[in-house]
C-alpha cells in the first residue's frame, strides 16, 4: 500500500541540530484528514512552538492497518481520525493512550471525548459535521423528507440514495438511532430504507449530491461539509448542480440532527508525548477551531471560536441530537448486524 508522506522538516535545519535535538523538535503525525486547507494549521503550530510536523497521510483504514503492523515500533505521536466509529475502534484496539489535560477538558465538551475519564480521555473531538438530507427540488417536497425516519416511508419509494451500509458514516448514524430509538425500531427503519432505494448504495457523499441533482435520486444523506463545499464552489457546473437541490436539518421537531466528529489522540507508543499533547491543545485553540470552520466548512467544538464562513451562516443554526459520541462508536457492531440482516449492502 502506498502512503502519501508529506514531510515538513527542512534538511538544513536538521543538519544544524544534534540527533537528540532534531528528535525533540519533530512530531510524527498520522492523519486521515485529507484536506489541503489543514496545511496552514500545521505551519502555524510550527511557527508558534518550533516543533516541526512529519506527517503521514492516508485514509483511516490504511492508517489503522499501518499502526497494527508497526506495533510497539510505531513512530506515531498523534493520530487524527474521522468519525466516531473509527475512533472507538482504534481505542478498543489499544492504539491510544489516556491524556490528562486541563486545557482539553475545559475546552472540549465531555460528550465529544472518549475513553475512561478517570484515567484521562483517550481521544478528543476537534470538529463536528452534521448528517443532513439533500433532496431534488422538482421531484420531492421538503416536508416529505423532514426526518431520518421519513426516508423509510412509502412516499419515498424509489427515491433514496446513500453510501454503503458498511461505511462508518452510515454506521454512526444507525448507532445514534439505536441509542435513541432501540433495536426494533431501528431495524424496521433500515428495512424501509432498503425498500426505498433508487439504486444500490454506492459512491461518496459528493456522488449522492450529484445523483440528487441529476434526478437519479430523489433524496440522499450527506455530511454537511460536502454540501457547503459545493455551495462555495466558483465552478459553473457546481453552481448549476446546487441550484437543483435543497437540504434539510433533519429531526428539528424531535431528537435533532445527527452530528459526528473528526478527532485526535496521542498514540499508544508516542515518543514525543508532551509535544503531542501540546499539538492537541493547539487544535483546541480559538484560532485553530475557527480555521476548521472557515477553511473546511466544519463546526468548532469550542464555543468561543469565531466562525466567519458565509456558507455556514447561510445554512443557519440547527438543533443537534444529544447522544454521546462514545455511545455512537460502541453501537457500530450492532448497527452493522442490523444493516446486514436487512440487506443494506
Amino acid at each position: 500500500m502506498t502512503f502519501r508522506i508529506k514531510i515538513s522538516i527542512l534538511a538544513a535545519a536538521l543538519i544544524s541540530m544534534s540527533p537528540a535535538q532534531a528528535q525533540d523538535n519533530v512530531l510524527n503525525l498520522y492523519s486521515a484528514r485529507h484536506y489541503q486547507t489543514d496545511e496552514i494549521l500545521y505551519s502555524n503550530f510550527t511557527n508558534q512552538t518550533g516543533i516541526r510536523i512529519n506527517r503521514i497521510e492516508a485514509d483511516d483504514a490504511a492508517l489503522m492497518e499501518r499502526l497494527r503492523t508497526e506495533g510497539k515500533n510505531s513512530p506515531a505521536d498523534v493520530i487524527l481520525l474521522v468519525d466516531a466509529a473509527r475512533l472507538w475502534r482504534a481505542q478498543v484496539e489499544g492504539m491510544f493512550q489516556p491524556v490528562k489535560s486541563k486545557v482539553l477538558e475545559e475546552r472540549i465538551p465531555a460528550n465529544l471525548r472518549g475513553g475512561d475519564e478517570g484515567q484521562g480521555a483517550q481521544w478528543f473531538g476537534l470538529s463536528t459535521r452534521a448528517r443532513v438530507i439533500v433532496y431534488n427540488k422538482v421531484r420531492v417536497k421538503r416536508d416529505e423528507v423532514a426526518t431520518y425516519e421519513s426516508l423509510a416511508d412509502p412516499v419515498n419509494k424509489g427515491r433514496v440514495c446513500t453510501r454503503s451500509g458498511a461505511h462508518p458514516y452510515m454506521l454512526s448514524l444507525v448507532g445514534a438511532m439505536l441509542e435513541r430509538n432501540g433495536e426494533a425500531a431501528t431495524e424496521k427503519w433500515a428495512q424501509g430504507m432498503v425498500a426505498n432505494f433508487a439504486r444500490p448504495p454506492q459512491g461518496g457523499d459528493t456522488d449522492q449530491i450529484k445523483g440528487v441533482a441529476s434526478g437519479e435520486c430523489g433524496v440522499a444523506l450527506v455530511n454537511s461539509y460536502y454540501y457547503a463545499r459545493l455551495l462555495r464552489s466558483t465552478k459553473s457546473e457546481d453552481r448549476e448542480m446546487m441550484n437543483k437541490v435543497g437540504f434539510v436539518w433533519p429531526n428539528q421537531e424531535s431528537s435533532g440532527t445527527h452530528i459526528n466528529i473528526a478527532g485526535g489522540a496521542v498514540a499508544k507508543n508516542a515518543r514525543q508525548r508532551d509535544a503531542a499533547v501540546k499539538f492537541l491543545e493547539y487544535l483546541a485553540s480559538d484560532d485553530a477551531q475557527a480555521y476548521f470552520a472557515n477553511g473546511n466548512n466544519e463546526w468548532p467544538v469550542v464555543s468561543s471560536a469565531v466562525v466567519k464562513n458565509p456558507v455556514l451562516q447561510q445554512m443557519g443554526k440547527f438543533k443537534t441530537e444529544n447522544v454521546s459520541i462514545t455511545a455512537i462508536g460502541k453501537n457500530q457492531v450492532s448497527a452493522q448486524k442490523i444493516l446486514d440482516r436487512v440487506g443494506y449492502k
